[in-house]
């Protein structure tokens, strides 16, 4: 208890306190622009941090990262473009909820669960990290080859309607994380000639393609178009505590999800979101409404979200391995100030470190506020006439995709990706598994294929390692768990046939 409350002495500096109300304001500001994530927002103050000591510098990244997940859900209900790679999960969730008019809900528990999930891992970084540490250590390419196959599973659950229309779109997502360069040999594959493409397609392009051209060219295509948009923000707290009390398992499952897979190097939210929607959705009593417009898609993917950040920083601070984009950037911060990352940290440091955890954990309480006041300014872009709102839209696309390449391919990416989700959801194929076939496909690949090299071509090797062969039995069930359903109701309808 003496290190927290020395800890608590570092942080109760007007100094650190005006930085992290600073970096609240600019991480709000920045994931709530499309196109533009939390690690490009953390990236770009790493600079600033020369000149101010330690914990202010790291109290101000930690408080960035923690709005800047948030604030990609804001563009997400609002306009079906989700600011940050963690919001896509559950964007098309929210938007129709906006569309429905019920977007202060969509909004008010994708604030409070996001709270709760940064909550839960920091007070998982201050108590657990070294033991949560070493369970992550311990996974090897046959592990995250398992956990990669467990997190496709999951694109059969987020789609909504045809199971077969949900597999052909997640092939595509595979499809387009394999142009480029193989991870292993170093073979150029699918570039058609192009050298465009031996870099492979940029993931931020092809996510605005997917999600806002999409949906700008929809909008082009009515025949009677709205002239202001269709959705509202009243009372953002309205009946929220009705909600977190009716999710409160799911929002705890997502908690568990988000940090456990955010402490696994190479994971991240994006994936915990997804995992955890898919978890939602695959144990509620109505499957069906998901993808309608429903709280229940969001509250526990938010609650992962947030989680995610605070379980990615368990390897980098007890361990020096990055558990994201996010942390690696966090961990040359930590080198820059001296604090070098590893369990001698918490020996001759442990107030300055046991600051940062802190600083995370009182930028979770702040995102209520703070995000609060950013829904009820970001909600005037719903004055604008959507006649003017789509093209600009439409240029905020543009300059996103350029932004992140830095290269005119990036805009052609864009609207060619946009074009065919375009008609892929006008023939009733799911955008998500896409996205999800694009974020896990290299992971899939590239641990798939080390793997197999370990193992001299012996596939039996991916179910000897304990924790392996755990993992592989779940994510079995998972694949024949349809397969079952179908048999057992197709089996008991018979029955009933012939009893009758």
């Amino acid at each position: 208890m003496d290190v927290i409350f020395a800890a608590l002495g570092l942080l109760w500096d007007p100094t650190v306190i005006g930085i992290m109300l600073a970096c609240a304001v600019y991480g709000l500001a920045v994931g709530s622009i499309p196109g533009l994530s939390a690690s490009m927002a953390v990236a770009l103050l790493v600079p600033m941090t020369f000149f101010i000591d330690a914990v202010p510098a790291l109290a101000g990244i930690v408080t960035l990262a923690a709005m800047a997940i948030f604030a990609g859900d804001l563009p997400g209900a609002f306009l079906r473009i989700p600011g940050t790679p963690a919001s896509a999960a559950y964007a098309d969730e929210a938007y129709k909820m906006s569309l429905q008019g019920k977007g202060e809900r969509a909004l008010g528990i994708g604030l409070v669960c996001s709270a709760i999930g940064g909550v839960f891992g920091a007070l998982v970084l201050l108590f657990a990290a070294p033991s949560l540490a070493k369970i992550a250590l311990k996974f090897s390419t046959f592990e995250y080859f398992w956990l990669a196959c467990m997190g496709l599973s999951a694109a059969v659950v987020v789609s909504h309607g045809n199971m077969a229309k949900g597999m052909l779109s997640l092939f595509l997502g595979l499809f387009i994380a394999m142009i480029g360069i193989d991870p292993m040999s170093g073979q150029i594959r699918y570039t058609f000639g192009n050298s465009a493409l031996i870099g492979g397609l940029g993931f931020i392009p092809v996510l605005i393609g997917f999600f806002a051209l999409s949906e700008v060219m929809r909008f082009a295509a009515l025949r009677v178009r709205p002239t202001h948009s269709a959705s509202t923000v009243g009372n953002v707290f309205s009946g929220l505590g009705q909600d977190v009390i009716r999710l409160r398992y799911g929002i705890l499952r997502g908690c568990g999800l988000g940090t456990i897979i955010g402490a696994i190097p190479g994971a991240g939210a994006d994936i915990a979101s997804y995992i955890s929607y898919a978890a939602q959705k695959k144990l509620s009593k109505n499957p069906e409404k998901f993808g309608t417009g429903i709280v229940d898609g969001i509250g526990p993917a938010s609650a992962a979200n947030n989680s995610a950040v605070g379980g990615a920083f368990v390897p980098a601070t007890v361990f020096g391995i990055p558990g994201d984009s996010l942390s690696a950037i966090i961990i040359g911060v930590l080198y820059m100030k001296g604090l070098n990352p590893g369990p001698t940290v918490f020996l001759r440091q442990p107030e300055l470190i046991t600051a940062v955890f802190l600083a995370f954990l009182i930028a979770n309480i702040m995102l209520v506020p703070f995000g609060f006041a950013a829904i009820k300014m970001f909600k005037q872009v719903l004055r604008v006439p959507r006649t003017l709102l789509m093209p600009s839209i439409l240029a905020f696309c543009i300059v996103g995709a350029f932004a992140v390449e830095n290269a005119v391919f990036a805009v052609t990416t864009m609207l060619i990706v946009g074009v065919l989700g375009y008609l892929m959801e006008e023939n009733g194929y799911p955008i998500a598994p896409a996205i999800l076939g694009l974020v896990l496909g290299p992971m899939l690949e590239e641990n798939f294929l080390s793997s197999m090299m370990k193992a001299h071509g012996d596939f039996a090797a991916f179910f000897e390692r304990p924790l392996a062969a755990g993992i592989a039995a779940v994510t079995i069930i998972l694949w024949l768990y349809p397969v079952l359903s179908w048999g057992f109701a197709n089996l008991k309808a018979h029955r009933n046939k012939a009893l009758s």
